[in-house]
């Protein structure tokens, strides 16, 4: 089941190449394709980079014993002088830049220091540029942190627009894989906000289209896909990445992206949504007011995609079948030991997972037994019968075990009465959400 619902194949094809290792040494950890397919795949992908001692290791394992080609001696060769001709181009820059004293006299206004370095210390736009190639030469070897470092530096000088958008990508990717979670969720802010911008955009991976008519379209709605795909690195991995995930796919401009390019990505919305259920106040009151939406994209999509966890969703909130959700959510627990994106979160899925069945059980029936619950939500009798007396002490008024809940031992129910909502308490909680699905259908 793991190979089935693996989504690594959709996924690869929106990365760029460095981001897709960490994924490729994911599944080799976790044994989810044979090893020496994942090897062979790693070493295919490293044969573009300048990730010289990467590919050697590679190449061992493919070809054991056998000497290296004169073709890679050759690419080492040259990897080596790129490096020192760059370092010769950009040291005297680096070294004005990084000078405390010239950092202090940089404004926000690019084009007034570029003129401050160029009449102070006689720097030249071919001397900026080679910050821009050697940060994508640090790139390309693997030297992320020092790529970042380059491009953060060419971006404060540059004054035009044609390499400023690669460079925002080469950024991000550079922090994503540098593990630098809050400077690439800054990183990922703006170069949405770039793309929202109505600024041009060069086409990615579609270079035949560029001139044709709606070509601007197209081309943004690439960059949006490939930005959500690479904002999934961000988003499960900074504090609060779930909040801003749901905060960002729920936007009606990425949801008819998803709709339109990448409906898998669907696993990562529900999923966030459910990992998020008890999590601050503001991020539960968001998938509240979301829950309905993205059950609904769910059904409407499932032509297209589902899993588990999709499915669990619609087994819950649509068609209330509780043996169904069971069934799922433990299918959902394979499911989550093979993404590479969720995998870490499994506990917390599976205790958020049991909230929304308890919740959604307990919102139609008044008199439940213990034991049939605890098997719904997986769990042993008496660990069922723990989990369900620390959900009752725990709920909050918005829950639907909210009220006068009581448990009868002898008879091992759990007894609830709802009290009565004033009308215009049901009116606000009925409209809260009205503006945003106003938005989404418009």
């Amino acid at each position: 089941m793991a190979a089935q619902y693996d989504l690594t194949t959709k996924i690869i094809p929106y990365l760029d190449r460095h981001l897709v290792f960490p994924l490729l040494s994911f599944l080799s950890e976790h044994e989810i394709f044979p090893a020496e397919e994942l090897i062979k795949a790693q070493y295919e992908l490293a044969t573009n980079t300048h990730m010289v001692d990467y590919i050697a290791s590679l190449y061992q394992q493919i070809h054991p014993g056998e000497e290296f080609s004169a073709d890679f001696l050759k690419k080492r060769e040259d990897a080596v002088a790129t490096n020192a001709r760059l370092s010769e181009e950009t040291d005297p820059v680096m070294s004005v830049i990084q000078n405390p004293e010239v950092a202090q006299n940089l404004r926000q206004d690019k084009l007034q220091n570029f003129n401050y370095l160029k009449e102070t210390f006689g720097v030249t736009p071919e001397q900026i540029i080679a910050l821009y190639n050697m940060g994508q030469f640090q790139f390309s070897i693997g030297a992320y942190s020092a790529a970042a470092d380059y491009l953060y530096h060419f971006r404060i000088l540059y004054t035009q627009n044609d390499l400023l958008l690669s460079a925002q990508w080469g950024k991000l990717a550079s922090e994503i894989l540098s593990g630098e979670w809050d400077k690439a969720l800054d990183e990922l802010n703006k170069l949405k906000d770039f793309i929202e911008s109505g600024l041009p955009l060069p086409a990615i991976n579609a270079p035949a289209t560029a001139n044709a008519p709606g070509s601007a379209a197209l081309t943004q709605l690439q960059a949006r896909t490939w930005l959500m795909h690479w904002s999934l690195f961000v988003y499960f991995n900074a504090e609060d990445g779930r909040s801003a995930l749901l905060e960002t796919f729920l936007n009606s401009t990425y949801l008819n992206t998803m709709q339109t390019s990448c409906p898998w990505l669907l696993r990562y919305l529900a999923a966030a949504s459910i990992i998020s259920r008890k999590g601050t106040a503001a991020a539960s009151r968001t998938v509240r007011t979301s829950l309905p939406t993205i059950v609904k994209l769910i059904q409407a999509e499932q032509y297209q995609y589902s899993d588990p966890i999709t499915t669990f969703l619609t087994d819950v909130y649509v068609d209330f079948d509780f043996e169904q959700a069971q069934k799922s959510l433990k299918d959902a627990e394979t499911v989550l030991d093979s993404d590479f994106f969720l995998w870490e979160f499994k506990g917390e899925f599976l205790e958020n997972a049991r909230y929304v069945v308890s919740e959604a059980y307990c919102r139609i029936h008044q008199r439940i037994d213990i034991a049939d619950l605890s098997a719904r939500l997986n769990l042993s009798p008496s660990e069922g019968e723990k989990w369900i007396v620390n959900l009752i002490r725990d709920s909050d008024s918005r829950s639907s075990l909210a009220g006068d809940a009581k448990i009868d031992l002898e008879q091992n129910v759990i007894s609830t009465s709802k009290p009565s909502v004033p009308v215009y308490q049901s009116i606000i909680e009925k409209t809260k959400g009205l503006a945003f699905r106003t938005q989404v259908l418009v």
